[in-house]
């Protein structure tokens, strides 16, 4: 089957990479990250996509994969905590009652096999037991909310970034498939769908539209999308857009008990859904009707990138929840890619916020898969030297050259790369390219260190090309989201003498030092008092900041999104957090001495033909740490979702004296908002730190971790001597009796289930 030999070859291509390759993780992040955030821009932004959907969703399956294999690693920046875009200036605001969420990605029929298997796990559902799917066609369109009260339509509104999307109402009324009043529904409805147009619709539109002078649009999605979102209602109205109906969100009373039974009644109630939408007895199945659907693609009359599966049954979806940004119940498995060849025209080095040199190969522009691409990530030099970053060949060694014929790649893996390199075309002159071992921006070393596949400017806060990036972070929109503060005024203020904002506390004094300059901000080119009145008050209201979105901003390499969150809830203050980084400082110095030393050991060893003795270099590098630092260093490791490559990262970043100071006069200027438990002081596990160990019987590992975060715990992967509970099943071994040391209460699974009221 076509689905299965492209998604195979991908993966033989670009496989998720060993622990022995994380620095090359490292640089792939960084580029998806790069790649996803400008997609974002141009598809929600502006109905103008550099990529197509189905090429757009394989960039984020391939870094939800990496961050799947390599958690400690995710960035703090990660598309994958991200939900469409912000919704434009033009339209009005409306908070979704239930968020919009996104879908994980498949590309090959084992991804849907181990999809279905991973539910099972969850769940606990044996491989002999039925489990039904509903499979539908993903359209190619735009997603939109509707919400209906006592059977009226009372708003539209756009996806937007998942929690607060556009109000198009006097748009959406102007489509014959979308009802305006109902008859029979629950009080309150919201019904949730794609909006599209048909292929012949589409050629119609652009024939008006060349007979009137007028653009083109290039492609159905566009045309929909664009014409969903006007201004003027008369333009939407005099557009052919149509709808169908999937999902829904808010509803006061239940659709039905499964997914179907709630397809058929939006069906009952007036809704077009799609035709093709089948309940499926698992994989087999589903697969089956992915590939009918494929076949039959090109006559559908209209655009789908892909077939969507659902599990059928309601409670388990609601058993199963969700994750930071797609449901656990439901995934979309996707059309294959394509590839193009093209001329290397030369190869750029681009600077990160953590001082990670990225190669970038600058192409002849070519059209891959509707797309023209001009660019394509590069990795490291490694992977321009033919070599993978623990020393095997890759494209059977042929090195890139500037001057080169290379395969352009778009597919579930990094999109675009440069897949291979036709050696028959290579040009005389070409000559090996030799990676930078300076910085481009400020002329610092670029090292490479032992381990990692990228080498890194040392500068520091001098380069300036980490400062900006720094800076672009902590106004990001998951960061601080300062509004009328993006990532443009940020290089505006970098680059300015008089009011300039070189690090984040120079954001929260620009008022004072444009109050006291001479020359102004409102009167310059851009600016009015309006404008910077507006600019400093959302600047002021910044200043009470949650916890964990302080964390975040800080940019500290591998502490994203969850990490924040994960050590917000844990220290609960600022204050806490730093008394326990203080305190583990010795600790972390130990941690990258013995890491480095274990790395001299293993070469030693590997050369003298004898076996490394690692145990007696690490025990050598812990020998001088201090009881109380080993202690809170074990705190430290010890939250669920951290580990030594957070915690090393952590305090080593705020126990350099440069940066500690710029954070200091950051908090300086905040009010840092405290961690409130999640659950009332009537859990008998609230502000408790529990550890499950062993095997869980009743429940999947996943669910109680879930259940006792939401009774106010704080789950941790470890036991040390902040543990008050041990939850321990069959099996539990060393945690057990490592509890049984420190005298840690321990309790089996029935005695938990008991105490929180479960049983």
């Amino acid at each position: 089957m076509a689905s299965q030999t492209t998604g195979d070859m991908a993966r033989t291509e670009a496989p998720v990479p060993s622990q022995m390759d994380r620095s090359a993780v490292i640089a792939e992040l960084a580029d998806l990250a790069v790649r996803l955030t400008a997609a974002d821009d141009a598809y929600h932004g502006k109905d103008a996509p550099v990529l197509s959907d189905a090429d757009y969703d394989a960039l984020k399956r391939r870094n939800q994969a990496l961050e799947a294999a390599f958690p400690d690693l995710k960035r703090s920046d990660s598309p994958s905590d991200r939900v469409g875009a912000p919704i434009s200036d033009g339209f009005g605001k409306v908070t979704h009652a239930h968020r919009m969420m996104s879908l994980a990605n498949a590309f090959a029929d084992a991804d849907i096999v181990d999809f279905d298997s991973g539910i099972r796990r969850y769940l606990g559902i044996a491989p002999d037991v039925p489990l039904r799917y509903v499979a539908e066609p993903k359209i190619d369109g735009l997603s939109l909310s509707l919400r209906y009260e006592g059977g009226v339509l009372v708003h539209a509104a756009t996806r937007g970034d998942g929690t607060v999307g556009e109000n198009v109402t006097p748009n959406a009324r102007t489509l014959d498939t979308i009802p305006q009043r109902l008859t029979g529904a629950p009080q309150i409805l919201e019904v949730r769908g794609e909006v599209y147009m048909a292929h012949d619709d589409f050629a119609a539109l652009n024939d008006r539209q060349v007979a009137a002078g007028s653009k083109t649009f290039a492609n159905p999605r566009n045309a929909a999308a664009g014409s969903l979102r006007q201004l003027d209602a008369g333009i939407t109205a005099a557009r052919p857009l149509r709808f169908f109906a999937y999902a829904w969100g808010e509803v006061s009373e239940a659709l039905a008990d499964t997914q179907s039974g709630a397809i058929d009644r939006l069906a009952a109630l007036g809704f077009a859904v799609n035709p093709l939408t089948q309940v499926c007895d698992g994989p087999d199945q589903m697969i089956a009707h992915y590939d009918r659907i494929a076949v039959d693609r090109a006559t559908l009359g209209y655009d789908i990138d892909g077939v969507v599966y659902k599990v059928d049954d309601l409670a388990l979806q609601r058993r199963l929840g969700f994750r930071s940004t797609t449901p656990r119940w439901a995934i979309a498995h996707k059309f294959p890619a394509e590839r193009a060849w093209t001329q290397l025209a030369g190869i750029d080095i681009q600077v990160g916020r953590t001082g990670a040199l990225s190669p970038v190969a600058r192409l002849a522009p070519v059209t891959v898969g509707g797309v023209v691409v001009g660019n394509a990530t590069l990795h490291n030099e490694d992977y321009i030297a033919g070599r993978s970053s623990d020393g095997n060949t890759i494209r059977d060694g042929r090195d890139i050259r500037v001057g080169d014929w290379v395969e352009v790649f778009r597919a579930g893996d990094v999109i675009p790369k440069i897949r291979d390199v036709d050696l028959a075309r290579r040009p005389a002159d070409a000559v090996p390219y030799v990676f930078p071992e300076t910085c481009p921006d400020c002329g610092s070393d670029a090292v490479r260190e032992d381990g990692d596949s990228v080498r890194r400017c040392t500068g520091g806060l001098i380069c300036p090309a980490q400062a900006l990036e720094k800076l672009r972070h902590f106004v990001s929109r998951a960061a601080f989201d300062i509004e009328g503060l993006g990532a443009k005024q940020v290089e505006y203020f970098f680059g300015d003498n008089a009011l300039a904002v070189r690090e984040p506390a120079d954001v929260f004094t620009l008022r004072a030092r444009n109050d006291a300059a001479i020359a102004r901000l409102e009167n310059r080119d851009g600016f009015g008092k309006t404008s910077v009145r507006n600019l400093f008050d959302a600047i002021d209201e910044k200043r009470n900041i949650p916890l964990n979105r302080l964390i975040f901003a800080l940019g500290i390499r591998h502490v994203g999104e969850v990490a924040a969150s994960d050590l917000a809830r844990h220290f609960g203050t600022w204050t806490a957090l730093m008394t326990a980084v203080d305190a583990a400082a010795p600790a972390a110095v130990a941690q990258l001495q013995a890491d480095r030393a274990e790395a001299e050991e293993r070469r030693a060893a590997a050369d003298a033909g004898r076996r490394a003795s690692l145990k007696a270099v690490r025990d050598a590098a812990w020998s001088s740490v201090p009881p109380d630092a080993r202690t809170a260093w074990d705190d430290l490791v010890g939250i669920e979702g951290i580990g030594a490559t957070v915690a090393t990262a952590l305090v080593t970043t705020l126990q350099q004296p440069a940066e500690r100071a710029s954070i200091d006069r950051l908090v300086a200027e905040l009010t840092v908002q405290p961690v409130v438990a999640r659950a009332s002081s009537t859990s008998p596990v609230a502000g408790k730190t529990v550890v499950f160990t062993g095997t869980l019987e009743k429940m999947t590992r996943a669910e109680a971790k879930a259940r006792a975060e939401a009774l106010g715990a704080k789950v941790a992967g470890s036991v040390s001597a902040k543990t008050d509970l041990l939850v321990a099943g069959p099996g539990a071994g060393s945690k057990a009796a490592k509890a049984a040391e420190l005298g840690v209460e321990t309790i089996d699974e029935d005695g938990w289930l008991t105490l929180i009221g479960d049983a």
